[in-house]
Formats: C-alpha cells, sequence, structure tokens
C-alpha cells in the first residue's frame, strides 16, 4: 500500500481552529489587523496602482429593488460594519445587565468622563469651524467618538503594570462611548426615513428577541437570515443599516438561566468576535482609509476646517473633555477615583481615548460626499489624529508604568493625589 505524500498546508484541526479563533478574539490581534487593513489601503490608494483601488471600492452590484446596489465600499460600511455593531450591541447589553454600568456608583465617573469627551471635541470641531469662512459644521460628531479595540489594545501593550481600575475606567467609557455614538448616526445621520421598511424592521429584530430568547437559542438557521432581512429593512428605512446590528444585540439575553453555564450573550460574544475582528473591520478599515498621502493632499488637509476640527478635536478635545468631566464630577460631588488611581494615569488613559478610527471613518463618510475634497481631508484628519492620540497615549502609559514600577521596589503606596 503507497503511502499518501505529506501536505505541507491542509485544513486546520479542530484544535487549530480554536487557537486561531481565539487568536482573533484577542484585543491586540484585532486592532494589528485593524491597522493592517489601513496601511494596506493607504499603500494602495497611494500607489501606481491605487486607480484599481478606487475602480474596486466602486464597483457596484446588489439588487437595487430593495435598494441594496451598493458599491464594495458602502457594503463594507454598511454590511460588514453592521456584524462589528451587532458585537458591539452584545457588549453593552452584557455591561448594562451584568458589568461595570449595573452598579451607577462606580459607573457614573467612566460614564461622565465619557459624555464629557464627546462633547468637548464637538465644541473644538465647531468652533474652529464656525470661526472659518469654508468651514463646514456637519463633520462636528466625527471626533466623538473612541475606538474601543485600539484604545485598549494601546493600554494593554503600553500599560503593563498598571492598576485594573485603570483598564475598567477605559473600558466603560469606551462602551458608554460606543453608545452615545449609535444614538449621534442613529439621529443625526438618518436619510429620507420610510416607516414602513422601519416598521418592517422593527417586526424582525422583534421576532429575533423572541427566537433568541428561547432556552440555549433559536437554531443560527433560523436567527442569521431573521438578522440579514433586518439589516436590509433597516437600511432601507434610511436608519443607517449598522443600527440593526446593534438592536439584535441587545436583544441577546446576558445572565445564565437555569442549567447554562454561561449566558447566551457571552457564547455569541465568543462566537462572533474572530468574524468581526478578523474580517469584518478590517476590510472596512481597507476601504475606508484609502486616502491620498501626497504633500499637496495632506498640505490641503492641514489647511482645510473641517480636517483641522477633526485632529484637534481628537488630539486635544478627547483627553481635555475626559479629565475635565472626571475632575468636575469628583471637585463638586462625592464621587471619587479608585484608590489606586493617580490623575496622571487618568491624562494617559484620557489621550488613548482620541484613538477614533473605526467610528470616526464611519461618521465622516456618513457627514461628507464620499470623494470629495472635505471627505479626503477628514478621513486623513482621523488617521492622522488617531495616530497621534495613540503614540501620546502610549507614551504616558509607558511612563507611568515605569514610575509605578519605581514606587513598587522602593515600597511607596500609591495615592490618588
Amino acid at each position: 500500500m503507497s503511502t499518501p505524500p505529506k501536505t505541507l498546508l491542509g485544513t486546520m484541526t479542530p484544535g487549530g481552529r480554536r487557537n486561531f479563533a481565539d487568536t482573533l478574539r484577542a484585543e491586540n490581534t484585532g486592532a494589528i489587523l485593524l491597522l493592517s487593513g489601513a496601511v494596506i489601503a493607504l499603500i494602495w490608494a497611494n500607489s501606481p496602482f491605487g486607480e484599481s483601488y478606487r475602480a474596486l471600492s466602486s464597483l457596484t452590484f446588489g439588487p437595487s429593488a430593495l435598494h441594496l446596489d451598493l458599491t464594495v465600499a458602502q457594503w463594507a460600511t454598511d454590511g460588514l460594519l453592521a456584524i462589528f455593531f451587532f458585537v458591539v450591541g452584545i457588549e453593552l447589553k452584557r455591561e448594562i445587565v451584568d458589568g461595570e454600568l449595573r452598579r451607577p456608583a462606580t459607573a457614573i465617573v467612566p460614564i461622565l468622563a465619557a459624555v464629557g469627551g464627546m462633547a468637548v471635541p464637538a465644541v473644538v470641531y465647531s468652533v474652529i469651524n464656525t470661526l472659518s469662512s469654508a468651514g463646514d459644521p456637519n463633520g462636528w460628531a466625527v471626533p466623538v467618538a473612541t475606538d474601543i479595540a485600539f484604545a485598549v489594545a494601546v493600554l494593554t501593550i503600553f500599560g503593563k503594570g498598571l492598576p485594573t481600575a485603570l483598564r475598567a475606567f477605559l473600558l466603560t467609557l469606551a462602551v458608554v462611548d460606543d453608545l452615545l455614538g449609535i444614538i449621534v448616526i442613529a439621529v443625526f445621520y438618518a436619510n429620507g426615513l420610510s416607516f414602513v421598511w422601519m416598521l418592517a424592521a422593527f417586526v424582525a429584530i422583534g421576532l429575533f428577541a423572541v427566537l433568541v430568547r428561547r432556552r440555549g437559542g433559536a437554531s443560527p438557521w433560523l436567527l442569521i437570515p431573521l438578522g440579514v432581512l433586518a439589516w436590509a429593512f433597516m437600511h432601507a428605512s434610511g436608519v443607517h443599516a449598522t443600527i440593526a446590528g446593534v438592536a439584535l444585540g441587545l436583544t441577546v439575553p446576558a445572565l445564565a438561566r437555569g442549567g447554562e453555564a454561561t449566558s447566551l450573550a457571552e457564547r455569541y460574544e465568543h462566537a462572533w468576535r474572530p468574524l468581526s475582528a478578523g474580517f469584518a473591520v478590517p476590510v472596512f478599515a481597507l476601504f475606508a482609509a484609502g486616502v491620498a498621502m501626497t504633500p499637496s493632499a495632506l498640505a490641503d488637509a492641514a489647511s482645510n476646517p473641517a480636517a483641522q476640527g477633526v485632529f484637534f478635536g481628537l488630539v486635544l478635545g478627547k483627553p481635555v473633555g475626559i479629565v475635565l468631566a472626571t475632575w468636575l464630577l469628583v471637585t463638586f460631588t462625592g464621587a471619587a477615583l479608585d484608590a489606586s488611581l493617580r490623575w496622571l494615569d487618568v491624562v494617559a488613559v484620557a489621550c488613548v481615548g482620541g484613538v477614533g478610527f473605526t467610528v470616526s471613518l464611519l461618521i465622516g463618510e456618513l457627514s461628507f460626499d464620499p470623494g470629495t475634497v472635505t471627505s479626503e481631508a477628514v478621513k486623513a484628519a482621523v488617521l492622522l489624529g488617531s495616530l497621534t492620540s495613540a503614540a501620546a497615549g502610549g507614551a504616558l502609559l509607558s511612563w507611568r508604568s515605569a514610575v509605578r514600577a519605581r514606587e513598587q521596589r522602593s515600597g511607596e503606596v500609591p495615592t490618588t493625589a
């Protein structure tokens, strides 16, 4: 009997698939893939093959009768990001039911920090664009977002040795930021509302909610088509289709029921995060971040009031808003920082909050017509502002980690002073 030839690259074993999925669930991996998608987009769009990038992005397909004759870039924005927002919706549900947002006494500081971290960047943007005769007020919401995957990855990489309370602060802040960002998208970026399609979307979401609450959850072969229908109806209604993803995620039970070892929300998040972090978000970045980075394009972006507002909103507005709101709350109420935190730790995390990226790019696409000079300038500002915030926050976190390490070696006890 002949021995079959050895296969160098074959199908993955079940254990290999589990390890691969676990790798995609890691915060660092998701951030690396997201950044890789953006870097590939920038290189491709600015290479001699840039025209092929733009041609692929603008390639249109889909049924026009259902208002789904979208470009590849729109499919990435409206379709794939719905998966990302479904996972976000599940995270929100878990935080509200069984996480930091369940206890107002511990959640109030990061919640108001998130509000401040959204209000001040919007004000910074609005002031810059109001004072300029060429300003455009439409992009006020672009710098209000924090990319939770990138922000937590920066904290994980550069904040080794810092208190776990700092991670809880950033996670809660980013989750609230996501929730408020979702509300902004739903309220301010609805376009030509059709209440018939909206009602159809809510019926599909309601049916999904009924089925998913059955013990153990209904079959994916039933839930996934329902979710796709809810997404399609929401898209046709004029509300941004990603809102359907959030709504579906919020219906998933967040507490383990009798006989269950883990909640359905935890299992769904575990199952869908690899697809979100490993495919949906990187592909979105691939088709959203391909902006011209030539000297002339960067000069145009630097002189564009909308781009200036986005950049300074992320780099300055975010940290100022987060720190100011936290300081006001601690100073004028009975709230307090965790005993293990210092104000410089909060400043470092506040800088990381300026990493807008995914949601900022999405809101930028909703605020300005794709392909226009302002749209391209705003994308460049989101990328540069997010990278600047990540660099500044990473440097501060590294410094704070070194200070903590010296304090621990010398036996000094950290205080909040």
